[in-house]
């Protein structure tokens, strides 16, 4: 059976080696790009220079993991993944403005005639070629070693993907004479790039802000089907989406004795972590249930 310590180790290399061609693809897209004036093709490389940026998030963000909680931060690390995610969603937001305000000046006629040449088509089919091998790789490596981040981060560069797909059959528009069709798709582009940034920044507002990340009533549900529990509630969650942490209240008998409450809340403790593996902590308050409860919750198990 794989260490966790193997798996980390395995993560890291799939992104780093995801990193190296998104950011060889996103070159190459951005230089030819601004050297045919072609905004559409700029703004896939911005695209895809912030695919790079998703694997520098999914490394900081197994880094942190790796690491143990310690006195000055007795939560772990979690939370500088959430900094960086903002930083990111920021620079997003830049870039979107960015390949926005230039697809504008080529619809208005105040940017450079796009030049499109074969190596236009080269450098795009190329490169898109690339981005379906990595996407299909990182899945395959995501569900192998059971990786959220690499599942995810497979599913972003899908984006780029289909926004290749755009820009090729904007070139070929362009070179049949819709010199229109370049801006088109650059603004589509920096649409596509700015939904990215709402959608990031909306987790890094969903983590600050405590969020609740699991359902209750199914959190409740679990910890209920543990032994010995006759209720549940006050159930809170929180934290980044990848490592969760949750409290809640489950009722005992009256007269059950210490020892056997704190083995229900481990009980209870081991059935949510089997249920939610994203689950970093759990803190389990027992307590004994009113006595209507308890008759309620017997009665209704012996049916």
């Amino acid at each position: 059976m794989t260490s966790a310590h193997d798996r980390y180790r395995s993560i890291r290399s799939v992104l780093w080696a995801v990193l190296a061609l998104n950011l060889t693809v996103a070159l190459a897209k951005l230089v030819y790009g601004i050297m045919s004036h072609s905004a559409a093709m700029e703004a896939d490389g911005f695209h895809s220079l912030f695919d790079g940026a998703s694997n520098v998030i999914g490394l900081v963000g197994m880094w942190f993991a790796a690491r143990p909680a310690d006195a000055d931060h007795p939560y772990g690390h979690g939370k500088y993944e959430t900094f960086a995610a903002a930083l990111i969603g920021i620079l997003l937001i830049f870039a979107g403005y960015t390949v926005g305000r230039g697809a504008v000046d080529g619809l208005s006629g105040r940017g450079l005639p796009t030049e499109v040449t074969t190596i236009s088509f080269v450098i795009m089919l190329s490169t898109l070629a690339v981005n379906i091998l990595v996407t299909t790789w990182e899945r395959r490596a995501g569900r192998r070693l059971g990786s959220e981040v690499l599942v995810a981060d497979a599913s972003h560069t899908l984006s780029d993907v289909l926004v290749s797909i755009g820009v090729i059959i904007s070139l070929v528009l362009v070179r049949l004479g819709w010199e229109q069709a370049d801006g088109i798709v650059a603004l589509i582009v920096a649409a596509v790039i700015l939904r990215t940034a709402w959608g990031i920044l909306r987790g890094v507002l969903h983590t600050l802000g405590d969020a609740a990340r699991l359902p209750a009533d199914a959190v409740a549900a679990v910890a209920s089907g543990v032994e010995d529990v006759v209720g549940c509630h006050g159930v809170r969650t929180r934290g980044p989406e990848s490592q969760v942490y949750v409290d809640l209240h489950v009722q005992v008998a009256p007269g059950t004795t210490v020892e056997r409450g704190h083995a229900i809340g481990h009980g209870v403790e081991d059935a949510l972590r089997r249920a939610y593996g994203q689950i970093t902590d759990v803190v389990v308050h027992v307590e004994p249930a009113p006595e209507h409860d308890r008759l309620a919750a017997q009665s209704l198990r012996r049916t």
